[in-house]
């Protein structure tokens, strides 16, 4: 399997109202390119469904602020099942990295179900890692989170400003691939996410028109806000 991804990055997040992200669009929108995987809308949905041990070590490592800190997702866009991709997200120095690689819907079912995976010697470093994880840590599948993403790129300093509307949970995880699951949203109503990821550095014009200090900047995943509005279930 082909392992994907690798680069530690600069990622910024932070809250914002739905005017703030119209006015935050409507000032990159001449500046940067849309990201060429959106739909004619100019987005697409986002379903992970994340992985945590029976003491929530992930949970807690991410309020607590640990560095460094590391977490296991599934991730599929728009609810299909056609391209299945295993996550390793990982934090060290307020910089992230993200390595990957493909599942078959075997494979996912079986993670879902809390089955130990199978991998071949020459099997991706990320699924080797999270074969010992389920192993070591009984890793298991706790919360599905699920947003729709406007994203647009820069391709000086690899820049990516995207945001994330509606974001929802689900503790139903055996019906990740179905989508026939309960949904509630997570945050206060009208409260969504714009992240800025970029390598070396932020070109100063886009610092410029997003104003970002002028916006409430929150250091909690996704995963993190789900399990936390959810009163972790």
């Amino acid at each position: 399997m082909k392992e994907e991804g690798g680069i530690w990055r600069h990622e910024l997040k932070f809250v914002c109202t739905m005017p703030q992200l119209k006015i935050v669009e409507s000032r990159i929108k001449p500046l940067l390119k849309p990201d060429p995987h959106t739909g004619p809308n100019g987005m697409y949905s986002i379903r992970s469904v994340y992985f945590d041990d029976e003491w929530d070590t992930c949970y807690y490592e991410n309020e607590d602020g640990t560095d460094p800190r590391e977490k296991f997702r599934i991730r599929i866009y728009d609810g299909s099942d056609g391209r299945i991709m295993l996550e390793l997200k990982q934090k060290r120095r307020g910089m992230t990295r993200k390595l990957s690689c493909p599942l078959t819907q075997r494979q996912c079912i079986a993670a879902l179900r809390g089955e130990l995976l199978e991998g071949r010697q020459d099997a991706a470093p990320v699924l080797q890692k999270f074969i010992l994880e389920q192993k070591n840590r009984k890793l298991v599948a706790k919360s599905i989170v699920e947003y729709d993403r406007v994203p647009y790129i820069f391709k000086l300093g690899n820049v990516r400003v995207t945001l994330d509307e509606n974001i929802r949970s689900s503790h139903q995880t055996e019906r990740f691939l179905a989508g026939d699951f309960i949904r509630r949203p997570v945050m206060a109503p009208g409260e969504h996410v714009l992240e800025v990821k970029y390598d070396d550095f932020l070109p100063d014009f886009i610092r410029q028109v997003l104003q970002l200090d002028t916006l409430r900047r929150t250091s909690f995943s996704k995963y993190y806000m789900c399990r936390y509005y959810s009163a972790i279930g």
